[in-house]
């Protein structure tokens, strides 16, 4: 795949391989290595008129194995929630892992892949994760047949299978539907709020947004800068967000 996509690139104008790269650093299933430092933003808790933070830094990295492509991504997460006295807490989350192995669907422009996901009960406090260790699935698909508008989405469900009996059991599954609409000189316009439902209390979200980015080569990696306010139109039970505002920036090496 990877010797594909290069070839193609080979037979581009400079401006087709500028906008192919603008495309391409939004792919979460690109074939180079990854160092993203993405933040979001949880504003007016229904029921707590309180905020929460949830940082993220993920990093992903192809491999091969099993006579295959695959690529992994790990995120660990640094967690502020509110306390019940008033101020709030911040530690270190669970630990997540996904490995997606790439499928060839006979398109360079298309990526799709599919792994096995866990997540590690790491968190320092019982407020920051959920005290299980879970295993589940990530399967993701990046569309890049055309250099203006990109789509895809990132589909995950875990359940608990071990960890402290006292906490609540896991089983929540989160769809990430996501498009981004270049606008020419690495300006572009993005939509990927993550929507999630829990299977054992029901409780969801579902955010809608729009944002804008900005895609910059440099010598050392294709630097990816962005922010994206966010609106929850659907939401059930006390302690889910009004709004909010997802923003990161990204590095692909």
């Amino acid at each position: 795949m990877k010797r594909t996509l290069a070839a193609a690139l080979l037979m581009m104008s400079t401006s087709q391989v500028a906008a192919q790269e603008a495309a391409q650093a939004n792919n979460p299933l690109a074939n180079t290595k990854s160092l993203n430092f993405q933040n979001q933003y949880l504003g007016d808790l229904s029921g707590t008129d309180r905020d929460a933070n949830q940082f993220y830094l993920r990093y992903a990295q192809p491999f091969s194995a099993m006579g295959g492509d695959w690529l992994a991504r790990f995120t660990a997460p640094i967690t502020t929630v509110p306390e019940a006295g008033g101020g709030d807490h911040t530690g270190f989350g669970d630990l997540n892992f996904f490995a997606a192995y790439l499928i060839d669907v006979g398109n360079p422009a298309i990526s799709f892949g599919v792994g096995p996901q866990i997540t590690m009960p790491t968190a320092e406090d019982d407020r920051l994760g959920s005290g299980k260790w879970s295993l589940g699935f990530a399967n993701v698909l990046f569309n890049a047949t055309s250099p203006k508008f990109q789509w895809g989405y990132l589909l995950t469900w875990q359940a608990s299978v071990a960890g402290d009996d006292d906490r609540e059991d896991v089983n929540v599954g989160a769809f990430q539907p996501f498009g981004f609409y270049q606008l020419g000189d690495g300006w572009y316009l993005r939509s990927a709020s993550v929507w999630t439902y829990n299977f054992e209390n029901d409780e969801y979200g579902v955010p809608l947004s729009l944002g804008v980015g900005k895609v910059i080569k440099t010598d050392k990696a294709v630097v990816n800068v962005f922010v994206e306010p966010q609106k929850y139109v659907w939401t059930s039970d006390e302690g889910q967000p009004d709004w909010g505002v997802f923003a990161g920036v990204n590095f692909q090496f």
